[in-house]
């Protein structure tokens, strides 16, 4: 059978941030917020990309988008290598690959009506004449639930929920083929949470699209997710099928996340994992393994060599030195 081609591949990628001081602001260390990420993205499907604050997430979506330059690596997307596109053709890209941010207020223009918002990418490629653009606003913000007169109306007036949805118009007047959702629902009320997921589930089917789906939650993750790519200290740790990542995780920072999910049935007991300190500075991480300082199981191997993401079972991916014994010890305690 033939593996389907991957809309989006990103080989190598890093990003160094400077940390800079003093008077002439010269650079006295710096900060590894991706360290080597290999992925792939396949048509029409959600990848999930979760991890703590820090971890690089956010870092990485910028990146796959261009939004940020990479110091080492590359994206192709369909196809084509972002990196060596120049402004014209990196522009005409875009049209098929947009964001959802995380703040549905602070990344809307306060003083734009909604209307001017949605279509402000529509001017900006100059699709349509100004009946067709409005005829396509107007069909977008009614998909995303949202009455006529928001059209004329200010973002302020809207709630948290609504702003998201205006944000998700946004990014889907184009018709884009890829959608980097960076932490849309994490702003929102619970009740509200489930209403914009259920939302993106259903615009993905009616619009084929393909998602990155940034959180912090894996319980968020795991609802809309076809695979779950688990990060930490800018490194992918896991990566897995939804099925396979909830019921055989393989990375011990994958069990303690795991373990932090409520169990609705008060039958079910879960030991839950309380990784010790705090995630590391990206300006020093560790050497060998970056996750061995939190690590319940680290051992000498671990403190020296770096466990490179290995297919441990089909479609399942881990870097870790012994994979799937902290799943094995969390199991036998809770039995």
């Amino acid at each position: 059978m033939t593996e389907p081609t991957a809309l989006v591949e990103v080989r190598g990628l890093k990003k160094y941030f400077p940390v800079r001081t003093g008077v002439l602001r010269r650079a006295r260390g710096w900060v590894h917020a991706v360290e080597d990420v290999n992925l792939d993205i396949y048509p029409e499907e959600t990848l999930g990309l979760v991890g703590e604050s820090g971890s690089g997430k956010s870092t990485l979506g910028r990146l796959i988008l261009r939004l940020e330059e990479p110091t080492r690596g590359s994206v192709r997307f369909m196809g084509k290598d972002l990196s060596r596109l120049g402004s014209q053709e990196l522009k005409k890209a875009r049209r098929d690959m947009q964001i959802v941010f995380q703040d549905p207020m602070g990344s809307l223009n306060p003083r734009l009506s909604v209307g001017s918002i949605v279509s402000e990418g529509l001017r900006a490629h100059r699709i349509g004449d100004r009946a067709e653009r409005s005829q396509r606003v107007d069909d977008i913000l009614a998909r995303v639930g949202l009455s006529a007169d928001a059209i004329n109306r200010l973002p302020h007036t809207f709630s948290g929920g609504q702003r998201q949805r205006i944000g998700i118009a946004r990014a889907l007047v184009l018709r884009p083929r890829f959608i980097v959702a960076d932490e849309p629902v994490s702003a929102l009320d619970v009740s509200i949470q489930s209403q914009v997921l259920n939302l993106l589930v259903d615009l993905r089917r009616e619009f084929h699209l393909t998602f990155l789906f940034i959180a912090h939650n894996l319980a968020v993750v795991s609802y809309i997710a076809d695979r779950i790519a688990v990060m930490y200290l800018g490194r992918i740790v896991e990566l897995a099928t939804t099925d396979q990542l909830l019921n055989q995780p393989l990375h011990p920072y994958t069990v303690a996340l795991l373990s932090a999910i409520p169990e609705p049935n008060p039958d079910i007991r879960r030991q839950r994992i309380i990784l010790r300190g705090e995630i590391p500075s990206p300006m020093s991480p560790p050497s060998g393994c970056p996750f061995r300082t939190r690590c319940p199981i680290a051992r000498d191997i671990c403190s020296v060599v770096v466990p490179s993401l290995e297919e441990r079972a089909s479609g399942h991916h881990a870097a870790c030195h012994f994979p799937g014994e902290m799943s094995t010890l969390a199991r036998s305690a809770t039995g």
